[in-house]
């Protein structure tokens, strides 16, 4: 190590270098990820998929208490849980869902959270062979649809 990298204990410093480290990955890497979800979702939106999913998929949303426009949601999850927030509360305000249906969705934004961007990024990188992704990520799905019919029948 040259004395110009010299590792100070200052805490200051620790703690600029680590918030300089946590703006970097913001913006190098959670941002553009967030951006493109909610930019795919908008797109799909404006061409009537959104709308045409809401109205095929509500009968099985309503198996969870949920309204068709839920669907939105936990496919927009499945891209990116951040964008699915955001999502989720623009709906709220414009009273498409519920404060009863985002508690019911709540533990499918972790369960479901963003399993395409990891897919590559922490399956391939692991070693996991291509044929299991489509298990794990059916796991995931199973997961979520038990939680949020549990979810349902307790804030009923």
């Amino acid at each position: 190590m040259s004395d110009t990298e010299k590792v100070t204990s200052n805490p200051c410093d620790i703690f600029v270098r680590g918030a300089k480290k946590g703006f970097n990955l913001a913006v190098g890497n959670l941002m553009p990820n967030i951006v493109m979800a909610y930019v795919l979702t908008d797109i799909l939106t404006r061409l009537g998929v959104m709308q045409f999913l809401s109205e095929v998929c509500g009968p099985v949303m309503a198996i969870f208490g949920l309204p068709g426009p839920a669907i939105i949601i936990l496919l927009t999850t499945w891209l990116s849980s951040s964008s699915a927030i955001g999502i989720t509360a623009g709906m709220v305000a414009a009273g498409t869902i519920s404060p009863h249906d985002v508690t019911v969705m709540m533990p499918a934004y972790f369960l479901l959270n963003a399993q395409i961007q990891y897919m590559g990024r922490l399956l391939g990188v692991a070693g996991v062979p291509a044929r299991y992704w489509p298990l794990l990520m059916l796991a995931s799905i199973i997961n979520a649809s038990c939680a949020m019919l549990i979810m349902n029948w307790i804030v009923l």
